[in-house]
């Protein structure tokens, strides 16, 4: 019957002990585990923060590239139009000279197309693949699900981003 009613004293001698706990645990453990905790709170909205920043410079970063091979392709259209412009003009006055002659200039307007046409695919087929390479980086990366190595990989991108 004691374990159902227990006596005053024995609830008085729980509460004090209580009571004493209580107070070694408000003084000394509540205050660690609550920094610890605001601690964690503000090092995960750094990380958010910083990696919607991270979002925006890809963007930017983006639109930056599909710029430039907008550009690079209007250019190697009007060096290509400049290019035929150049070799029709070499072509008309070839065939006004002898036969040998035309045939030496044509051949080298040819080559020289050739090389203009193969510099810009180079060119943007090396862009292209850097492209490539950036975005399959990010990818693989964002496919990570073990915490630390996200946090490792995002620390490693923040030592790598140069910021002008």
């Amino acid at each position: 019957m004691e374990l159902i009613k227990p006596s005053f004293g024995l609830i008085f001698w729980m509460l004090i002990g209580f009571g004493i706990l209580f107070f070694i645990l408000a003084k000394f453990a509540w205050p660690i585990i609550t920094n610890g905790i605001a601690a964690r709170n503000k090092k995960i909205a750094d990380q958010l923060e910083e990696a919607a920043k991270i979002h925006e410079e890809m963007e930017s970063l983006n639109k930056k590239h599909e710029e430039m091979m907008v550009q690079a392709k209007a250019e190697r259209d009007a060096l290509l139009a400049e290019a035929r412009k150049v070799s029709e003009e070499m072509y008309d006055k070839a065939k006004q000279k002898a036969a040998a002659e035309s045939q030496a200039m044509i051949e080298d307007a040819k080559k020289a197309i050739y090389f203009e046409k193969m510099k810009a695919i180079t060119d943007a087929k090396n862009a292209i693949a850097n492209f490539s390479i950036d975005i399959a980086q990010k990818l693989i990366a964002e496919e990570l699900t073990d915490r630390e190595k996200q946090e490792k990989l995002v620390e490693k991108w923040m030592e790598d981003c140069h910021f002008n």
